[in-house]
């Protein structure tokens, strides 16, 4: 059984940081793309981030490129995003996802498993 969990969720002002971490079991870690998604209240899910097997390409919405990092330890089969200056409007539900592909995909129909999410919220 496949299980995605995710943690570091968390309230923060505006330009501070926070650090989630999703644990993966249950799959063959170093075969999976690995992805970040968010859903803010009344929208649609979105991608922020994604990262090859070895973690060696990495691909980032537009909107956190240069704020956000994303980086996977296959050893703790754990994936990371790094949150930088981060703004109200980053204020959403984090989930991370898996995809066994070799391509980034950025698309939430691309991924095979979800975790169920972790509330980030960014006051102003």
């Amino acid at each position: 059984q496949v299980q995605l969990v995710e943690s570091g969720g968390g309230l923060v002002q505006a330009g501070g940081s926070l650090r989630l971490s999703c644990a993966a079991s249950g799959l063959t870690f170093n075969w999976y793309v690995m992805g970040w998604f968010r859903q803010a209240p009344g929208k649609e899910r979105e991608f922020v981030a994604a990262v090859s097997w070895n973690g060696g390409i990495t691909a980032y919405a537009d909107s956190v490129k240069g704020r956000f990092t994303i980086s996977r330890d296959n050893a703790k089969n754990t994936v990371y995003l790094q949150m930088n200056s981060l703004k109200p409007e980053d204020t959403a539900v984090y989930y991370c996802a898996a995809n066994r592909d070799i391509a980034l995909r950025t698309t939430t129909q691309a991924y095979d498993y979800w975790g169920q999410g972790t509330q980030v919220t960014v006051s102003s």
